[in-house]
């Protein structure tokens, strides 16, 4: 099937599912993958490291002639020069998380770029919106990584934004494949996001052990971490992150010393894996061309099998 709508438009690709820009994983090897299955791959800044981000842009465009955009994480990314950084890149997307949407989106949507911005309450949707922002990541609290610290779920979060504003959605959080992407269109968006599908997937660049424990994991398996201050995360059970939760130990101090291990070590115990709660719902590591078009026929038939339970008599 082909889908028509203004997530497609605007972002130049075939199919309304955008990769989450998760800190250190979304690079040109994931990305590529996803852009090359004709969805939006995105190369992530949160990690900081803008020379090495400059170089997997740059991979990019070895890697894949189909369109990609650049996220801005406004906490992390603190380079007074960041919207030069990216017009420079020439990508015609980016998507802004982590902060105040009017600091930057003026000036990107003055050099031509779209801008969609992540969102975790009908509060910060109305702000984005005034800020002039192209269209919305509603992030549901069950997605994995930085959250609010009072989580609304998908369920409830995307139609209450939806009721609001006319800007397209991008639905985060919950999403893993056709049915969950099905209900995020009938809830009012236009395209969904994928973050823990895509950490588990075969172009994935974290360890094995990480992608082992999503597809093990039960619903359940998640820990909300920092639950009422902030900042929040939604990470993987585990022995370290059960502390983490009950209050002992630094979680940002927990999280930021054991990247390198966790994510390509595959030491689960020495950081924290930030994972969403559908990781109960993924039991196989797939590639990223078989999640896309994998998703694209079960939202098809999910679609048909509701039309066809309609009584039009």
């Amino acid at each position: 099937m082909k889908f028509d709508n203004r997530v497609t438009r605007m972002l130049g690709v075939d199919t309304p599912i955008m990769q989450a820009p998760m800190g250190w994983i979304a690079r040109s090897q994931l990305a590529s993958a996803v852009s090359n299955a004709g969805a939006m791959g995105i190369i992530e800044t949160s990690s900081g490291e803008l020379d090495a981000i400059r170089n997997e842009i740059a991979l990019m465009r070895q890697l894949t002639d189909k369109p990609f955009g650049v996220n801005v994480a406004l906490a992390f990314v603190r380079d007074p020069d960041i919207v030069d950084f990216v017009v420079e890149q020439g990508v015609s997307f980016v998507s802004t998380s982590a902060g105040d949407p009017h600091k930057l989106t003026a000036s990107l949507k003055d050099a031509g770029l779209t801008v969609f911005h992540v969102v975790p309450t009908l509060r910060a949707a109305m702000k984005a919106v005034d800020a002039g922002v192209d269209g919305l990541i509603v992030e549901g609290g069950e997605g994995g990584g930085f959250k609010g610290p009072r989580p609304v779920s998908s369920l409830v979060l995307v139609p209450l934004i939806r009721s609001r504003v006319d800007v397209p959605i991008i639905a985060a959080g919950g999403i893993a494949d056709g049915v969950s992407m099905a209900a995020a269109f009938a809830l009012g968006a236009e395209g969904v996001q994928m973050g823990t599908r895509m950490v588990s997937s075969a172009e994935s660049p974290v360890h094995e052990n990480w992608k082992r424990a999503i597809t093990g994991a039960a619903e359940t398996d998640t820990v909300f971490i920092n639950a009422g201050a902030g900042p929040c995360l939604r990470a993987l059970r585990t022995t370290t992150s059960e502390a983490l939760e009950a209050g002992e130990g630094e979680a940002m101090a927990t999280l930021a010393g054991g990247v390198k291990q966790v994510y390509f070590d595959g030491d689960l115990e020495a950081g924290i894996a930030l994972t969403g709660q559908v990781a109960g719902r993924i039991d196989e590591v797939k590639t990223v061309a078989d999640i896309i078009t994998d998703t694209v026929r079960e939202y098809a038939a999910a679609v048909e099998d509701l039309a066809a339970q309609l009584d039009r008599s």
